[in-house]
């Protein structure tokens, strides 16, 4: 049976995941960590593709991006995650897959929906208790969307431009939304919606996916045997 294919709609944010395979880590210091930005920034001047967000962690990445192109995600991921995982296996004498299998992506609707998820992103770093600040921790996009840091790579998505008009005024209410716990509901949903690789949104917002693509885009519930 073939594999059923991610959900692609031009203009249309995604939330994505990639692993490392069996869990193992994928970045072994900040050289790696820089390669793999460096990687990402022309893959993205090739594609045309936006990123809002990202976050590395030892052994798994996430983006929070918007193609411009139908293509054009799976491409770049395609692309430039060959050319890191050669240039790591180059470096650390290793061989073998770096990455486990293919990333998970899930289509992301607009307003608290996407903002949802770019917190979600960002607060990964406290969630997996590395640090107390989603500041602290240099590999991910909050010091740039907290004015700590240049995002010259990052293209703001509206729904987060329209905090505010001032920057440091966004600024400050993007802190006070990072300082906000997420509910266990929320987690949930991001969690399952990324896993099975649907529509994340609002019910007209999938309505709107099914009838573009001609297929389910909600979530199937698991049935426990």
């Amino acid at each position: 049976m073939g594999r059923t294919p991610r959900f692609d709609l031009p203009g249309i944010p995604q939330h994505i995941v990639q692993r490392g395979n069996n869990r193992l880590p994928c970045y072994l210091d900040d050289h790696d960590r820089l390669e793999y930005l460096h990687l990402l920034r022309e893959a993205l001047t090739a594609t045309g593709v936006r990123l809002h967000a990202y976050l590395l962690t030892d052994n798994h990445v996430h983006l929070l991006a918007t193609p411009t192109a139908p293509g054009d995600l799976s491409r770049m991921m395609q692309k430039f995650g060959r050319q890191y995982a050669g240039l790591f296996n180059a470096r650390h004498r290793r061989t073998g897959t770096l990455w486990e299998g293919r990333y998970k992506a899930c289509l992301v609707g607009d307003e608290r929906y996407l903002l949802t998820c770019q917190r979600y992103i960002e607060l990964n770093p406290v969630r997996a208790r590395i640090t107390d600040d989603p500041l602290a921790w240099r590999w991910s996009s909050c010091a740039a969307h907290l004015g700590q840091r240049g995002g010259s790579m990052l293209t703001p998505h509206p729904a987060w431009l329209a905090l505010d008009a001032d920057p440091v005024r966004r600024s400050h209410i993007w802190r006070g939304l990072l300082d906000e716990a997420m509910t266990e509901e929320q987690l949930d949903e991001i969690r399952t919606y990324l896993q099975q690789q649907r529509a994340w949104g609002r019910d007209d917002f999938r309505a709107m996916v099914e009838a573009r693509t001609r297929r389910f885009a909600g979530t199937r519930q698991r049935i426990d045997r």
